[in-house]
């Protein structure tokens, strides 16, 4: 399989269809992240240069770049998750004919399942930051677009939870009690942060439709 990114829609998505468990719902989260920064980037572009947002210019060129910015990382973690994903996998295939054996591949799986935990941890922390973006765009961007960025907040707490929910499945077979609660403790501090914020944005572009 080639890299996932490199791919046209139709061939990403018979990639997601197919008996393989991967790409699954970790590259999607970081597709729906990247399509949230895209669709985001996309209003900027058309609030800049038009005279009636002159005055957010300067705030819409730096949402622009943290959007862009955004997109070239989450384009990454579409491949990074299935890579990840692959290592685990590969570790339990390992040979546990003896004790040396058995020591090896459990201490490569508990290695091979921290990575795919921190890869959508990071597709999250970048969601979470998307959701802010969405926000500043509804409120600042060229109204004619409005529900594009309403869709961009969309994208962006899907691709969240969805992140979310793949951290949540590898801490439970992570035996490192230090680890799992720090990534336990950023997890609610996030998820507290995020609640009502999608309803609050979605709220502004229906007043404005």
């Amino acid at each position: 399989m080639g890299k996932l990114v490199k791919m046209d829609i139709e061939g990403f998505l018979r990639e997601v269809a197919s008996s393989s468990p991967a790409p699954g719902g970790g590259s999607v989260a970081a597709l729906a992240g990247a399509l949230s920064a895209s669709l985001s980037s996309m209003v900027c572009n058309l609030t800049i240069g038009k005279e009636k947002y002159k005055e957010v210019e300067g705030e819409m060129k730096d949402i622009l770049k943290r959007s862009t910015e955004s997109i070239s990382k989450l384009k990454e973690l579409i491949d990074k998750d299935t890579e990840a994903f692959k290592e685990v996998m590969d570790a339990f295939k390992l040979p546990k004919e003896n004790e040396r054996q058995k020591e090896e591949r459990k201490q490569k799986i508990q290695v091979a399942l921290k990575k795919a935990t921190m890869v959508p941890l990071e597709t999250a922390r970048l969601c979470f930051d998307l959701i802010e973006i969405s926000k500043e765009v509804v409120e600042k961007g060229n109204k004619n677009s409005i529900t594009d960025a309403g869709v961009s907040a969309i994208m962006a707490k899907a691709g969240f939870d969805s992140a979310l929910l793949n951290v949540k499945i590898n801490l439970s077979s992570i035996t490192d009690e230090d680890f799992v609660n720090k990534v336990k403790e950023e997890i609610d501090r996030m998820e507290k942060s995020m609640e009502g914020k999608l309803e609050e944005i979605l709220q502004e572009v229906n007043a404005n439709l």
